[in-house]
C-alpha cells in the first residue's frame, strides 16, 4: 500500500506510553467477547480466572522497548493512522451519498493492557471495537503476530484488520450491533455463535468495500495487497485456528467464520463496492 507521506487521521488516542493500571477480568457481555477473542487468537482454552495474572505478566514484559523496537512501533503507528484516515475518506463519501453523516471512530493505540467502555483488555485480546465508546483498540504487537504467528506477511493485512474493526463501527452506526446484542439474551451460546459469525463476515465485507473505494478514489493499493488481505482472512478463520490449536474443528464454536467464508466476503466487498450486497444475515449460503 502506498501510504508514506499520506494524511494521518487525527482521531487517534495514543496511549502506548501510559500504564494500563489494574486489570479486571470480565466486563459484562463485552468482557466475554474480549475473552473469546483472547482464546481465539491465542489458541488456548483457559480458565477466565487466570487472565488477570497472564495480562499483568504481559504488561511487565511489554513495558520496555529498545530504541530499534520503538522506531518500528512508531512506523506501524504511522501506518495505521494513514489507514484510518483512508477509511474516513471512503465512509464519509459513502454516507454522504446516502444522505447521511458519518461519525468517525477513534483509534486507541495501546501497549500491553488497556481500559475501554467495554471493560479491560490486553494485547492478547487482539484488536477490537467497543460500541460503548465508538473506539477501535489496537496493540501494534498484533502486526508482528500477523506476520510471524499467523503467517500473514506484508503491510496490507494490518490495513485489513483496521478496516474490519471500522466495519464493526459501521454496524454500530446502522443499528446492526444493537439488534445482534439483543439476540444474545435470547439464544443459547451455540445458537448465538451463528449470529456472531454473520457479524464478523459482514465486517470483513465492509473491509472489502473500503478497499474497493480507496483504490477507485486514490489508486494507492499495490498489486499484491488484496492477495495479502485474503491470506490474512484465511489465517484467522475459525477452522484454521482451531485446527492449529487443538487438532480438530468444532463448527458449533465458530464465532468469526471459516477461512473460506472470511475470504469470500472480503473479496465480495472488494469486487462490488456495494454495501447493499453485504447482508450476511439473510444470505442463503454464507
Amino acid at each position: 500500500m502506498k501510504w508514506i507521506g499520506r494524511r494521518e487521521s487525527s482521531n487517534v488516542d495514543d496511549r502506548r506510553g501510559l500504564s494500563g493500571g489494574k486489570i479486571a477480568a470480565g466486563g459484562g457481555v463485552a468482557g466475554i467477547v474480549i475473552y473469546l477473542l483472547y482464546t481465539l487468537l491465542s489458541g488456548n482454552n483457559i480458565d477466565p480466572s487466570q487472565i488477570q495474572q497472564q495480562l499483568s505478566e504481559q504488561t511487565n514484559q511489554s513495558s520496555q522497548l529498545t530504541p530499534e523496537e520503538q522506531k518500528a512501533d512508531d512506523e506501524r503507528a504511522a501506518f495505521v493512522k494513514v489507514v484510518l484516515a483512508e477509511t474516513e475518506d471512503v465512509w464519509n463519501k459513502i454516507f454522504t451519498e446516502k444522505g447521511q453523516q458519518y461519525s468517525e471512530p477513534t483509534l486507541v493505540l495501546f501497549r500491553g493492557v488497556v481500559e475501554s467502555a467495554c471493560g479491560n483488555a490486553s494485547s492478547a485480546s487482539g484488536p477490537f471495537y467497543c460500541p460503548g465508546d465508538n473506539k477501535l483498540y489496537i496493540d501494534l504487537s498484533f502486526y508482528q503476530d500477523l506476520q510471524y504467528k499467523l503467517n500473514a506477511p506484508g503491510d496490507f493485512p494490518m490495513a485489513y484488520v483496521v478496516a474490519h474493526e471500522v466495519g464493526h463501527h459501521i454496524q454500530n452506526l446502522m443499528g446492526t450491533a444493537d439488534k445482534v446484542n439483543r439476540l444474545r439474551q435470547q439464544l443459547s451460546e451455540t445458537e448465538f455463535n451463528k449470529y456472531s459469525v454473520m457479524m464478523e463476515l459482514q465486517a470483513d465485507f465492509y473491509a472489502g468495500v473500503w478497499a474497493h473505494h480507496t483504490q477507485k478514489m486514490k489508486n494507492i493499493l499495490d498489486a499484491d495487497d488484496i492477495d495479502e488481505a485474503l491470506n490474512a482472512a484465511s489465517a484467522i478463520g475459525d477452522d484454521r485456528l482451531q485446527k492449529q490449536s487443538t487438532g480438530q474443528v468444532m463448527p458449533d464454536a465458530f464465532t468469526h467464520g471459516t477461512s473460506v467464508q472470511r475470504m469470500y466476503w472480503f473479496k465480495k466487498g472488494y469486487q462490488t463496492g456495494d454495501i447493499k450486497q453485504g447482508d450476511t444475515f439473510n444470505a442463503k449460503d454464507l
